[in-house]
């Protein structure tokens, strides 16, 4: 590895990070849940409100409106996805 240029590359992805949310609506049915979350840097977005598919739907079990939350988020099948969400 050695004078080998190991700087991430501007097109370089970013690892998923937990990013602090308020849970403000839970679609059980649909497996969604709505979250006021601060900057996503992985995806590229700002902060927003905003309804996101999670990937396991288990994950919204025990989840009320209001709840303080810390959510990672990565794309799956090209959508913004929750693939984290604790508590």
């Amino acid at each position: 590895m050695e004078g080998m240029d190991m700087t991430p590359s501007a097109g370089a992805k970013k690892a998923p990070q937990p990013v602090p949310a308020e849970v403000r609506k839970i679609d059980a049915a649909t497996g969604k849940i709505t979250l006021k979350h601060g900057p996503i840097a992985n995806l590229g977005m700002s902060a927003m409100t905003m309804a996101f598919p999670v990937k396991d739907p288990a994950m919204l079990k025990g989840l009320k409106e209001g709840d303080q939350v810390s959510a990672t988020f990565d794309s799956v099948d090209g959508k913004a996805t929750v693939v984290d969400l604790r508590k």
